[in-house]
């Protein structure tokens, strides 16, 4: 039995360990705005917190995630107002919309980490985030608003 944490609601999970947490959210708990894209972690769809950390779903266990807090899309805030769910809002970033909660997943990881990145950091912190439609001007705008406000 995996006994684990997401969005603040404990879970006990007691399939095979090695399950994806990614399947585990989407199927079990029916969390669904993570999303499944490439299934090698190369995309980024996939993208959650395990206590603040961005991490790619498809490729972490269930167990890897025992004992620690998963946030999803649906967890990082509630009422959709992050700070970066909101900057992605004023700036009309998505234009499809498949990659954008692993995109805000990643950039509010980021901001965790460095709450006043350069652009330079926006794109390296950002790499390995996919967009299909190549809205990555925006987003790096987007990232930064929510850094500075402006």
């Amino acid at each position: 039995m995996v006994k684990l944490t997401i969005n603040g609601v404990a879970h006990d999970y007691d399939g095979d360990p090695a399950t994806p947490l990614l399947w585990f959210v989407r199927d079990e708990l029916g969390l669904n705005g993570t999303k499944y894209g490439c299934g090698a972690g190369l995309c980024g769809a996939c993208t959650v917190h395990i206590d603040g950390v961005a991490v790619r779903g498809c490729l972490t266990a269930v167990s890897e995630a025992a004992g620690k807090s998963v946030t999803t899309i649906e967890g990082l805030s509630p009422d959709g107002n992050h700070r970066v769910q909101v900057a992605w809002r004023e700036l009309n970033v998505p234009q499809c919309g498949f990659c954008q909660s692993g995109q805000i997943m990643q950039a509010a990881s980021l901001l965790t980490e460095n709450p006043s990145p350069t652009d330079r950091q926006i794109l390296d912190g950002m790499q390995g985030n996919i967009c299909r439609c190549g809205c990555y001007q925006r987003i790096v705008s987007a990232v930064r608003h929510a850094s500075t406000g402006a």
